[in-house]
C-alpha cells in the first residue's frame, strides 16, 4: 500500500466527531502520519491529546487562526510559548491573513500573526499560513516580523509569481483536494511549475471537499474525510504527470523536510 503524509488537518474539529473512527479509517485507506492543526485557544487541549494517543500518527501545530483572532484572551502569547516548548515536535498553525472576510479585521488578524511570526522565528520551528486575497499584507507582515526558515502556505492559491517571491524565503505549498475541482484549474498549473521539493498534500478535512471522483469516504453535510486523502494524491499525480507513488514520496519527504523528523 502506498503511504501518505496529511500536511494540514483539524482532527478535533468537532464536525468529525469521535476522532478514533477517524483515525482508523485514515490508517487503513494509506494514511501514515498527519500535521494536526489548532484554530484558536480553546482547541489547543485537543490537539494536544490527539498527539499524545497518537505520537507516531499525528504532530501537533498550535496557533490561531485569522478567523479567530478575535478570540485570542490576553496572555497568549505566553501560554502558546510555554505549550511549544513542552511539545518539541510540534509546530506553530493554522494562523495566517485573510481580507476574504469582513471580521475579524485584518487590524486585529494583523498583530496575532506577527507575534505568532515572531514566536516561529524565536523558537526556529516551522510556522503553516493562511493566506487569502491578502497576498500584499503578507508580504507586509513578513517585512515586520520574517518568517522561519522553513514555513508552509497552507491550500496555497496564489499565483506561481506570487509563489517565486516566496519560494526563496523558505516556503511549501500545500495542495488540497478542492483544487481539482474544474475551475480551480489555474491552481494546478500552478503547481506544475513549482519544485517538487516544495509541494506537500493535505485534506484540510473537514473542509476543503474535493470532487465526487476523488471522495472515497464521505461524510455528512458535505464534510471532508481525511481518509479522502490517497484518492487527493492519485489525482494530483496523474495531472502533475507522475505514479502516484513517487509524489506520495515526494510529499512525505517533504512533509519530514519542513516539520522534522
Amino acid at each position: 500500500m502506498i503511504a501518505w503524509t496529511d500536511a494540514h488537518n483539524h482532527l478535533q474539529d468537532p464536525r468529525l466527531g469521535d476522532p478514533a473512527p477517524i483515525i482508523a479509517s485514515m490508517k487503513l485507506a494509506g494514511v501514515d502520519r498527519c500535521i494536526v492543526n489548532a484554530t484558536r485557544e480553546d482547541d489547543w487541549s485537543a490537539v494536544e491529546n490527539l498527539a499524545r494517543a497518537e505520537p507516531d500518527f499525528i504532530r501537533p501545530a498550535f496557533g490561531i487562526h485569522p478567523w479567530q483572532a478575535h478570540t485570542a484572551s490576553p496572555g497568549w502569547q505566553t501560554r502558546l510559548a510555554a505549550l511549544l516548548e513542552k511539545h518539541p515536535q510540534a509546530s506553530l498553525g493554522e494562523c495566517g491573513i485573510d481580507s476574504w472576510v469582513d471580521a475579524p479585521s485584518l487590524a486585529i488578524q494583523l498583530p496575532v500573526f506577527i507575534d505568532q511570526l515572531r514566536l516561529a522565528r524565536q523558537l526556529g520551528r516551522p510556522i503553516t499560513i493562511h493566506s487569502l486575497k491578502a497576498w500584499g499584507v503578507l508580504f507586509d507582515a513578513f517585512a515586520e516580523a520574517s518568517p522561519p526558515d522553513r514555513f508552509v502556505m497552507h491550500s496555497y492559491g496564489g499565483s506561481i509569481e506570487t509563489a517565486r517571491r516566496l519560494l526563496p524565503l523558505g516556503a511549501y505549498f500545500s495542495f488540497s483536494g478542492h483544487f481539482l475541482h474544474p475551475r480551480k484549474s489555474a491552481v494546478l498549473e500552478v503547481f506544475r511549475q513549482l519544485p517538487h521539493d516544495r509541494i506537500l498534500l493535505e485534506t484540510d478535512a473537514p473542509d476543503m471537499l474535493p470532487p465526487p471522483e476523488s471522495i472515497t469516504h464521505p461524510l455528512p453535510e458535505n464534510h471532508n474525510h481525511p481518509a479522502n486523502l490517497p484518492a487527493i494524491g492519485q489525482a494530483l499525480a496523474a495531472a502533475l504527470g507522475m505514479p502516484a507513488t513517487e509524489l506520495a514520496d515526494i510529499t512525505r519527504d517533504n512533509t519530514r523536510r519542513c516539520f522534522g523528523g
